[in-house]
């Protein structure tokens, strides 16, 4: 597939995608969404499906910065989908310029939860449903069907879109046929140097994208196949190469304030370096946390991912003797990532380390302890409850599955279902453990058992609920009423 821009001669007609790649926070609402997800499931399939090119900018193969390109692609793509989720400023931006170029064929898209701003009221957004780290099988095929209704109409139909256009109705669009040739030859020079400069970043990282295609896409995708695989000294040296040509295609040889770099990048390489434990676990986890102080500016930080993924490389530190300190660190990163998303993972990790430091030297005297034993099991009450709320969402998603036999796309969103309602209820079995309701715990385990799940989410599960249950043995009784484990 060519990743070059349109030219005026007869072609494939062409759909540029604006919007944002990775996982990223949206600070309205504390969440985290895969926009890789809603690009791979929502809109490029209907998109190819009408018989277009469908390209997004970290699939389009350039050398230097990327602004030229882009800049082409807004004014010459026949359609521009531009998906706001999570408020990103670039996307708001390039859809501007779209709106001051091109009249019409620009298709406006976004989360259901996003918060438009007060300019955005007067344009049409077609939204969808996201969970996070999920999008609903029904929710796939009903906004697929939305999408596939809006490129009809936008190619077919003389309807202007661009609010600039609308109001400024005697406007000419601009146009570049006396330049098209020159920018297609820019375009075609650009691609030949690509490889070179990826070769270059290739020797000095270590890392090995696939030949002829060192897309930032590809090299996502690689990065992320081989954390799957337990490879993470090869995802880390995957994602060092990502986030150079991230950089390099930001313009950084036009300017140093174009060095920026990309949150999810380098998330995903922070986490790949704690779990590659190279040379050892404990200066891996040093070299993470780096990343995020220094890179991601974790002292300040309100992105739950980010502050998430400190709470879990400080407790580490903990567990290998580096210290108290990092006790509490984890405990107040936790905590930030809680509130900010009010979600179960960081929930229960912070209720468990409440208890942790009951066991600690950091809890000296009984009334501390009392503190963190009551804290945590507040905790945990608020726990339960987006448990329950987010099982009772899977079961109603599970009645409203159609009953013909299931696609591809429908048994990958079985098989993640399936493992999202494992860990739900292995929160879910751990809070009702530390609150001393033995007999919700039990009956909890037993739903876990039915689902047969991995042996090593199996072994995770048990791990943490043995620990759990030996603090609890240990200063429970401090509570009131005691606690009883059985």
């Amino acid at each position: 597939m060519s990743n070059e821009p349109a030219d005026a001669g007869a072609r494939t007609k062409r759909c540029f995608v604006v919007m944002g790649f990775g996982v990223k926070s949206d600070f309205a609402t504390g969440r985290t969404l895969d926009l890789d997800k809603s690009y791979r499931l929502l809109i490029k399939p209907v998109v190819e499906e009408k018989g277009l090119t469908c390209v997004r900018a970290d699939e389009i193969r350039h050398s230097g910065s990327i602004d030229v390109i882009m800049y082409q692609e807004l004014l010459m793509a026949d359609v521009v989908i531009a998906d706001l989720s999570t408020a990103n400023p670039n996307a708001l931006y390039e859809l501007g310029i779209r709106h001051a170029l091109k009249p019409r064929t620009t298709i406006v898209i976004s989360e259901n939860k996003l918060p438009y701003p007060f300019d955005l009221n007067h344009i049409l957004i077609s939204s969808y449903a996201h969970l996070g780290d999920a999008i609903d099988y029904d929710e796939v095929v009903r906004f697929r069907k939305i999408l596939g209704d809006n490129l009809d109409a936008v190619l077919t139909q003389e309807r202007t879109d661009s609010p600039v256009y609308t109001y400024l109705n005697d406007l000419t669009p601009p146009a570049l046929r006396e330049h098209i040739e020159q920018a297609k030859a820019q375009v075609e020079q650009v691609m030949q140097q690509a490889a070179e400069q990826v070769d270059v970043i290739v020797k000095a990282t270590g890392a090995e994208p696939s030949p002829g295609d060192p897309t930032l896409a590809t090299l996502i995708e690689q990065g992320e196949r081989a954390m799957r695989n337990d490879q993470f000294l090869k995802a880390r040296g995957i994602f060092e190469l990502a986030l150079q040509i991230y950089k390099e295609s930001a313009g950084g040889k036009l300017s140093e304030q174009a060095h920026r770099e990309d949150s999810y990048l380098l998330q995903r390489l922070a986490f790949a370096t704690y779990k590659a434990e190279d040379p050892d676990e404990i200066t891996g986890l040093y070299e993470a946390l780096d990343l995020l102080t220094l890179r991601l500016n974790l002292d300040d930080s309100n992105d739950p991912a980010t502050v998430s993924l400190a709470g879990a490389i400080e407790k580490r530190l903990f567990e290998n003797n580096q210290g108290a300190d990092h006790l509490n660190l984890a405990i107040w990163y936790y905590g930030r990532g809680y509130y900010l998303r009010n979600d179960r993972y960081n929930g229960i990790n912070l209720a468990f380390l409440m208890n942790v430091r009951t066991d600690s030297i950091l809890d000296l005297k009984d009334t501390e302890k009392i503190a963190d034993l009551v804290f945590a099991n507040r905790i945990r009450r608020e726990v339960l409850g987006l448990c329950e709320a987010e099982l009772a969402a899977m079961d109603q998603q599970s009645a409203q599955a159609p009953e013909s036999e299931p696609d591809k796309l429908q048994k990958e969103h079985n098989e993640r279902q399936q493992e999202q309602r494992f860990w739900c209820l292995a929160t879910k079995a751990e809070a009702h453990l530390g609150l001393g309701e033995i007999r919700d715990y039990q009956s909890t385990r037993a739903e876990i058992d039915s689902l047969a799940p991995a042996q090593w989410m199996q072994e995770t599960f048990e791990k943490q609920v043995t620990r759990l249950r030996e603090l609890m043995e240990s200063h429970g009784h401090l509570l009131d009423p005691p606690w009883r484990g059985r």
